[in-house]
């Protein structure tokens, strides 16, 4: 794919996601372009045409690319992607470069864009991200995913984030029928992780990655006993009550 038609796909894009336009400031770059946040005027996309020398990759010649914002925690695991680089020409701990040239797919791009827009929009907006922790409960079919096996690789594993998880935030696993458990103690070590994931009736575009704590046995926590601390269901994340919250711990501090 021409990298100028994926420039075109990724403005309008913008232009549908966000009401935003390109904005072509100065004459002696005319192919240089800005997206601005429409809250605060803040720059959450530059996109650019440079020489592949500026990215570390003489061999590709004159590229074109899209400078995003992300978290500093992200953006080690962003690097080891094909076709994203350390910012050019911006801060290297909180932007990245992206190549539009076809290594990056478009749903990939889309994801980074919204993740910069998000970011760019909060900056100066008077809005603020919750940085205390939060204790989650999340559900689990065991038909579906097998978490012990990907757990034993390396004690970490990738899960669809679909709440406002954030570093440090507590992760309960819930194992549905025949288990119908609580399995798993973990903590979010990556958030807002851009990844794309489709086999036609599963689809992940944003993850998160947790690292195991603690094991439950299937005796511990079953749904039985925690309908008696307050929770009946599990059919999404939701936050842990307290009274599930105490017994939890309790739990963890026995062993």
């Amino acid at each position: 794919m021409a990298s100028i038609k994926i420039r075109d796909m990724l403005f309008a894009f913008a232009a549908e996601r966000f009401g935003t336009k390109p904005e072509y400031l100065w004459s002696r770059t005319p192919d240089c372009a800005v997206l601005r946040c429409s809250n605060n005027d803040k720059w959450y996309a530059i996109v650019m045409d440079v020489d592949g020398s500026k990215l570390g990759r003489p061999d590709l010649g004159k590229v074109d690319i899209v400078n995003v914002k992300c978290s500093p925690m992200m953006t080690g695991s962003l690097l080891a992607m094909d076709g994203i680089f350390p910012a050019y020409h911006m801060n290297k701990d909180s932007w990245i470069s992206v190549l539009l040239n076809g290594s990056v797919d478009m749903e990939q791009l889309k994801a980074l864009l919204e993740m910069s827009h998000e970011l760019s929009c909060q900056a100066g907006s008077g809005k603020r991200m919750r940085t205390g922790p939060k204790e989650w409960l999340i559900p689990a079919a065991p038909a579906m995913y097998d978490v012990e096996q990907d757990f034993k690789r390396d004690g970490t594993i990738i899960w669809k984030q679909t709440a406002n998880y954030i570093v440090g935030d507590t992760i309960y696993i819930y194992m549905a029928a025949p288990v119908s458990a609580i399995l798993y103690k973990c903590m979010a070590i990556e958030v807002n992780i851009p990844f794309k994931y489709d086999n036609g009736s599963y689809h992940i575009r944003k993850a998160v990655k947790l690292k195991l704590l603690h094991r439950f046995s299937e005796d511990d926590m079953p749904l039985s006993a925690m309908r008696e601390l307050g929770v009946s269901a599990v059919r999404g994340p939701r936050g842990v009550p307290n009274t599930l919250s105490c017994r939890l711990r309790d739990l963890c501090a026995k062993e």
